[in-house]
C-alpha cells in the first residue's frame, strides 16, 4: 500500500489542468480568450541550454525541432520558427554548471526579486550580471530549481 496516492494529492498531469477546464495548460494556445488582467504580470520571456559541446548541441537542437541556430562567439541564438515560442540560446560556459536548462522571467527590479526570493526560502546562484540587454540574475527555489530572471533595458 505504499504507492497509494492520499486524497488531496494530485498528479502531475492533474495539477497542469485548468480547474474546470478540459484542456490542459499545455495544449492551450497562446491566442486563446482570456479574462481581462488586473495586473501586468511577469511573463517568462527567455530560455539557456547549457552544455559542454556547443557545436553538437546546436546540431543536435536543430536537427531534432527545425530551430535555426545562429551562432556567434558568446551563444547560439534560437530562432524557434513559431510565434508561439519565445527565443532563447545555447551556450557553453566553460565551466561548471555545464549541463543545465534554464527560463528567464521579465521583472522591472531584479534585486527586490532576488531579496523576496530569499526571504521566501530562495537562494540566490548568480547575483545581479550587466549584459548588453539589461542585466540578468539566477536564483534557486526550494527544490533547487535555477531561475533566471531578466531586466531589460
Amino acid at each position: 500500500m505504499d504507492n497509494v496516492r492520499p486524497a488531496g494529492m494530485y498528479t502531475r498531469r492533474t495539477a497542469l489542468m485548468i480547474a474546470g477546464a478540459s484542456m490542459p495548460l499545455w495544449s492551450q494556445s497562446r491566442g486563446a480568450t482570456r479574462p481581462p488582467a488586473k495586473h501586468v504580470g511577469h511573463p517568462v520571456v527567455h530560455f539557456e541550454i547549457g552544455c559542454k559541446d556547443r557545436a553538437k548541441t546546436e546540431r543536435f537542437f536543430s536537427e531534432l525541432f527545425d530551430w535555426r541556430i545562429q551562432s556567434n562567439a558568446a551563444a547560439g541564438g534560437i530562432d524557434t520558427g513559431s510565434p508561439q515560442g519565445i527565443p532563447g540560446h545555447i551556450t557553453s560556459l566553460g565551466h561548471e554548471p555545464e549541463h543545465y536548462t534554464i527560463f528567464y522571467v521579465e521583472v522591472d527590479d531584479i534585486q527586490a526579486c532576488l531579496s523576496k526570493a530569499v526571504s521566501l526560502g530562495g537562494k540566490i546562484v548568480v547575483p545581479p550580471v550587466k549584459i548588453p540587454t539589461g542585466t540578468f540574475a539566477w536564483f534557486s527555489d526550494l527544490d533547487g530549481n535555477t531561475i533566471g530572471l531578466l531586466k531589460r533595458g
